[in-house]
């Protein structure tokens, strides 16, 4: 273990840690629904003709915003496993 980069992927318990905004964005799309997901986080771009690409471009912009998405995904993370989450790289 004295390669720092394998001691992070050890240590790291942040459950966002190496997912992207696109990535989380999409596994909610897919999982909910731009209309469902729209009534869970009342924000236009997942009501009015949303699209991945706005909603990051707004996301990425709004703080407030990420975090209301960053945290629905964390609390339905379990759900969500393997949509569009790659798999934890194996550490031999």
């Amino acid at each position: 273990m004295n390669n720092p980069q394998t001691h992070n992927l050890l240590t790291n318990n942040d459950p966002l840690h190496g997912i992207t905004l696109e990535m989380i964005v999409t596994s909610l799309v897919e999982y909910f629904g731009w209309a469902s997901l729209g009534k869970k986080i009342k924000i236009k771009c997942f009501t009015h003709t949303p699209s991945i690409q706005s909603s990051l471009k707004f996301l990425r912009r709004t703080p407030w915003a990420r975090e209301k998405v960053e945290n629905l995904y964390r609390r339905n993370l379990r759900h969500l496993a393997g949509r569009v989450i790659p798999a934890t790289p194996r550490i031999e």
